[in-house]
């Protein structure tokens, strides 16, 4: 019979290199399950996650500025389509596993909060046990999706995910070119995305970065991408010497002038009230949950349901339960 997964892992023993991961030869689910006749293990992991509702929600989450006007800033889910544009151009050039690289960045920010990393920062003080996304990221996968039974990805999908932001050393290549390509995409599209608010000119970028990486958003992407596919021929993700000044100097200018710029930040210090005020409700109030974290309470405590549904909120949810929960409503005495 004919099996084009059959087929498509014969063609990667041709198409991926030997510093690439064969689907074939994958460390396999938490759960075991039969192989798809069509698809290989990264493709199915890439479909799960696609047609997954924490991946839906990430349209409505904040990548750095809070509520912008306009239709052009990145959100959570432009941000992560374009670490796997990034991902994916990287991992053919070198000759790794593109769905296994795809599976990953697609996948790497479903635990992210509401109002981007000053969400994170909140829900990390308020937590007892402290909140990082990329191990929530690893949760929802694993636990919160499907009503608590997980999507069942592959252990190298899963690792990845959990590893996207520091790194670990027995990582797959495929996570660690995930890792860089997240940096890339977001200091580039954060930069874009400061000039269109005003923040900055183009005339206000470092001639440092300018004249290191290009003058404009698509010049430096390239650069850094070309630098980075032509320095990693051995077995090791990695940028030239002189690219990596630049791009830690362009990391370091981002953090300095764009993350904790008052005017880009000057709303966030409301985050943390909107956040601790629905936790508080939801950790005294566990019946008004949604059902599908009934399980989570059972067996992980109120506290970790409470921060489960609120972390997989979006902006605009949180604000509008804040407001349900908290804002009187106007009435009128007949």
């Amino acid at each position: 019979m004919f099996c084009p997964r059959i087929q498509r892992e014969k063609a990667e023993r041709v198409l991926i290199g030997p510093y690439g991961v064969l689907s074939e030869e994958s460390a396999g689910r938490l759960r075991n399950e039969p192989e798809c006749d069509i698809r290989t293990c990264f493709q199915r992991d890439i479909d799960r996650i696609t047609h997954c509702k924490a991946f839906r929600r990430l349209k409505h989450k904040t990548q750095v500025f809070l509520q912008p006007e306009g239709d052009h800033y990145r959100t959570r889910l432009t941000h992560t389509l374009e670490v796997n544009r990034l991902s994916r151009t990287v991992a053919r050039a070198l000759k790794l596993n593109e769905d296994l690289a795809e599976a990953i960045a697609l996948g790497h920010d479903l635990g992210h909060t509401p109002f981007g990393h000053a969400g994170e920062r909140a829900l990390n003080k308020i937590f007892p046990f402290g909140f990082k996304h990329y191990e929530q990221s690893l949760r929802v996968v694993d636990i919160l999706e499907k009503g608590g039974r997980g999507l069942n990805l592959c252990y190298e999908t899963r690792m990845g995910i959990l590893h996207h932001t520091y790194g670990a050393p027995d990582d797959t290549l495929e996570a660690t070119t995930v890792r860089f390509c997240d940096r890339i995409a977001y200091i580039n599209h954060d930069l874009d995305d400061s000039i269109r608010a005003g923040l900055l000119t183009e005339k206000d970028v470092p001639e440092k970065i300018r004249s290191g990486c290009g003058e404009t958003n698509s010049a430096r992407i390239n650069s850094i991408l070309t630098d980075l596919i032509l320095n990693s021929q051995d077995g090791e993700i990695r940028m030239s010497p002189e690219m990596k000044e630049t791009f830690d100097f362009f990391h370091a200018f981002m953090y300095s002038d764009i993350y904790k710029n008052p005017i880009a930040k000057g709303e966030e210090r409301k985050v943390e009230g909107i956040l601790y005020r629905l936790y508080e409700y939801y950790v005294s109030h566990p019946e008004a949950l949604p059902d599908d974290f009934r399980t989570v309470v059972e067996h992980s405590g109120r506290e970790r349901a409470a921060v489960d549904y609120i972390s997989g909120m979006t902006d605009g949810y949180a604000m509008e339960k804040y407001d349900e929960l908290f804002i009187p409503f106007a009435w009128t005495v007949k």
